[in-house]
């Protein structure tokens, strides 16, 4: 399918696989502020503070990192017919996002069901991955997915 393509739950396959068509640089400056905002916690505030806690240096929220993650996907990442919509799913970090980390995102369609009671839409679980600039995981995304079916002729 071409780029420009919008997937429907009849397009899809277990093991089909997206990617972000751009990145996103993470600066001290909006860590900072996304941590002021959202998540002031000291260790995504100030490096001294942060120093001798879990993460050993500024780090950011990781709920900036899934903000970040969700910018990815909605910019093209995963070009869903519909709009990306979140039914349920887990999260992990298994590394810190740091100041200058450059991240991207890949996912992969993991189960397809359609749904009995809707015959417009079904359930997709998908595994998102954001990756930062040594190809190393920041955050692991298993989210389960409304997604509609094309309208029958």
């Amino acid at each position: 399918m071409a780029d420009s393509t919008l997937y429907y739950l009849d397009d899809l396959r277990v093991g089909q696989r997206f990617a972000s068509k751009t990145s996103v640089t993470v600066t001290e400056e909006r860590i900072k502020s996304f941590a002021t905002e959202f998540d002031p916690q000291p260790f995504h505030l100030d490096h001294e503070a942060a120093k001798p806690s879990l993460f050993g240096g500024l780090a950011a929220s990781g709920w900036h990192t899934a903000a970040i993650t969700m910018k990815l996907v909605t910019d093209g990442g995963m070009p869903i017919a519909g709009g990306i919509i979140g039914a349920s799913g887990e999260l992990a970090w298994p590394r810190p996002t740091r100041p200058g980390d450059v991240l991207r995102m890949e996912s992969e369609v993991q189960e397809i069901v359609p749904s009995k009671s809707r015959p417009d839409r079904g359930m997709i679980t998908m595994r998102i991955e954001t990756k930062n600039q040594n190809n190393e995981l920041v955050q692991v995304f298993t989210v389960k997915m409304v997604v509609p079916r094309k309208a029958a002729p």
